[in-house]
């Protein structure tokens, strides 16, 4: 069923301008800048590379019918970016907002970049692929497009995660057509990269899975293994579980709610669940209208075993995503509704969580434009990275950044914001 809460196709939209927070938590570098593409550009997807920069990787909507995977990196925490790379193999990658591209850096130097294609099949209306490449020379070759899954018994998978472990090596999680029940609902499946051999020894680790909802796959300090997902319970609750290896991906344990929202829905949300941990503990974000509609935080200080109360951040937020920065504080950002002069618009809004509970908010973008799907990282204590995706002003903004979008419809900026 289609996204009642996506926007469409918009871009990766990153920009660096000044301003600063009522409680004055952060501090705004002034000056804004836009990587030229010479094309539209959406679905970001944000990580660091084994030197601890910033990568931002994107799909450059080069035609109506052509696209392709690229990623640029950054080595002065995100205040600007080295030349654009493509992945050549990845031309058949399919824009979608809630299931975008994504590369990860292992130790050894190898890169691998992770998409998802269409698949024609008549007997999954809207079924999609997963395939990867590898580069082992910094990026600059890369190899043929592979399958993701062998089984040609697979013919839809989506919504997938990829994760550095503490072994170096990748694992991945997504959402598989391959069932072993008559419920509705997906099987959740877990895999890891075996030396230069790609991805290996794929198993099933969770089964009902809501079927168009993205995954997170999380690594904690300790190397334990942490998936969280959108699952459907007794048939028509969607409500988020979370499920963790302790033995390296070996075993993974029995599901769990985070939070107990009864969320009965005949459809899919199109909006997935974040995680990230601090000291003291794991955290999560997720939307949900299972009672007050809005996104909501909770944390577990024992691994999962026990989750607190949840917490209601936005009753107008969708899409969160969530990093921790090394002080312990966590950074979660959304799309948010706003009304502006009788007309309604999609902002960024970043809110910040400190060790101590104390929680401060600031708006990313401005009122009087969509944004939306945003991402954050941080690889260092006083630094924020913030993508999202936005629409062409449709102003009469004469300003040359406003004529440059327009006239090349979406196209990529940054934000990044330095903390006190």
């Amino acid at each position: 069923m289609e996204n009642k809460f996506m926007a469409g196709y918009f871009v990766v939209c990153l920009f660096l301008c000044a301003n600063k927070t009522q409680e004055k938590t952060a501090e705004y570098a002034a000056k804004k800048n836009f990587m030229d593409t010479n094309s539209e550009t959406t679905c970001p997807f944000s990580t660091t590379d084994v030197k601890g920069n910033i990568v931002i990787s994107y799909i450059n909507e080069k035609n109506d019918s052509v696209a392709v995977m690229c990623y640029n990196i950054s080595q002065d925490k995100g205040h600007s970016f080295g030349d654009t790379i493509e992945i050549p193999s990845s031309k058949r990658v399919h824009p979608s907002a809630e299931n975008p591209p994504k590369i990860v850096f292992k130790p050894n130097g190898e890169i691998i970049a992770v998409w998802g294609i269409n698949n024609s099949n008549p007997k999954k209306k809207y079924g999609g692929l997963v395939f990867y490449a590898q580069s082992f020379d910094d990026g600059r070759t890369w190899s043929e497009a592979k399958p993701l899954v062998p089984d040609t018994a697979s013919i839809d998978q989506r919504y997938f995660d990829v994760s550095i472990l503490q072994n170096g090596e990748a694992g991945i999680i997504w959402l598989d057509s391959r069932t072993q029940t008559d419920k509705q609902g997906s099987t959740l499946y877990y895999a890891e990269t075996n030396g230069k051999n790609g991805f290996q020894n794929e198993k099933p680790i969770g089964e009902t899975t809501c079927q168009c909802c993205r995954t997170d796959l999380f690594v904690d300090g300790k190397g334990n293994i942490h998936a969280v997902y959108r699952d459907i319970i007794d048939d028509s609750i969607r409500d988020m579980v979370h499920t963790v290896s302790v033995d390296g991906g070996k075993t993974f344990l029995p599901s769990k709610r985070i939070s107990e929202d009864n969320w009965a829905i005949n459809g899919c949300p199109h909006t997935g669940p974040t995680m990230a941990a601090n000291k003291n503990g794991l955290h999560f974000a997720w939307f949900t209208a299972g009672g007050e509609a809005g996104v909501y935080y909770c944390n577990s200080a024992d691994n999962g075993k026990q989750f607190s109360p949840r917490q209601l951040l936005n009753t107008d937020a969708r899409h969160p995503q969530m990093t921790a920065l090394p002080d312990g504080t966590i950074g979660i950002v959304w799309e948010e509704t706003v009304k502006k002069n009788s007309a309604f618009y999609s902002k960024i809004v970043l809110k910040l969580i400190k060790p101590d509970g104390q929680q401060t908010k600031q708006d990313v973008t401005a009122d009087d434009i969509n944004a939306s799907y945003p991402v954050i990282i941080s690889n260092d204590e006083k630094v924020l990275f913030i993508a999202w995706v936005q629409q062409p002003d449709n102003s009469q903004n004469n300003s040359t950044e406003s004529k440059h979008q327009q006239a090349k419809g979406k196209q990529v900026f940054y934000r990044t914001i330095m903390l006190e």
